[in-house]
């Protein structure tokens, strides 16, 4: 695969999205900010886990691991929270957490994975759009606005939503489709710093890859930027870390 990708911090911040790929395989993750004041348990800030999960993922993909990307996933979050099991309250429903989103090639397949929010577009050759997401978390019981407690006790909860945390199980349930190779074109994967583009800023999912397809992955996220500025989303964070990675698929 040919992959291209940016991503950059929100202004002032440290960087909590992390992008790692190989030749047939790419990974996006998206750390949760921490909210102020809330005690995770973990004496490692999100940026440590999501460069680990990142490191162990990858170090699987990279030897070319055999078995579903679930196992995969799960086998990552497990060396990860054994790293920390010594120092750090693991059983905190706080405690540090990421989106995880994962595109393999193998087997003349191209397979998804995406666990909380960071979908995958798949760009078919017939020009066929599908989008791979998880949206569980825009769905709670009781409806919007969650406070901290609802969503706390919902994470990692059968009927709730899933992350990349401390929990190896939260593999198993992530959404996870396959496509036969010969019919993928690309394949664009974003962290939701990006797809605020579609959810806020009036793009649509066609007219966001076709963006990222014709200028690029740090272009996409320059309009994030702008569009921040300009029209700031009620409620929500100023800024977003901000990622997206282009695929595409050889002839």
């Amino acid at each position: 695969m040919q992959i291209t990708y940016a991503t950059r911090a929100a202004p002032g911040t440290v960087n909590e999205d992390c992008v790692v790929a190989g030749p047939d395989w790419a990974v996006v993750l998206d750390g949760a900010t921490a909210p102020a004041g809330v005690d995770s348990g973990c004496v490692h800030d999100v940026a440590w886990l999501v460069r680990r999960l990142a490191g162990a993922l990858s170090a699987r993909l990279a030897v070319a691991a055999g078995g579903p990307l679930t196992d995969l996933v799960a086998d990552a979050i497990e060396q990860v929270r054994a790293s920390h099991a010594g120092t750090c309250d693991l059983a905190n429903p706080d405690s540090p957490s990421s989106t995880l989103a994962v595109t393999r090639r193998r087997d003349g397949q191209v397979e998804c994975l995406v666990l909380a929010d960071s979908p995958i577009a798949v760009r078919g050759r017939d020009g066929r759009l599908r989008i791979v997401e998880d949206d569980r978390l825009a769905h709670l019981p009781g409806g919007r606005p969650y406070t901290l407690e609802h969503v706390r006790a919902h994470r990692n909860r059968q009927g709730g939503f899933w992350v990349a945390s401390s929990a190896p199980e939260a593999a198993h349930q992530a959404v996870t489709a396959a496509f036969p190779e010969p019919e993928v074109d690309q394949v664009a994967m974003f962290t939701d710093g990006v797809t605020r583009l579609v959810e806020h800023y009036g793009y649509d999912w066609p007219s966001l890859l076709e963006t990222v397809r014709t200028d690029g992955p740090a272009h996409v996220i320059g309009l994030v930027r702008q569009a921040e500025r300009t029209r700031p989303i009620p409620g929500a964070k100023s800024h977003d870390d901000a990622t997206a990675l282009l695929a595409t698929m050889p002839t």
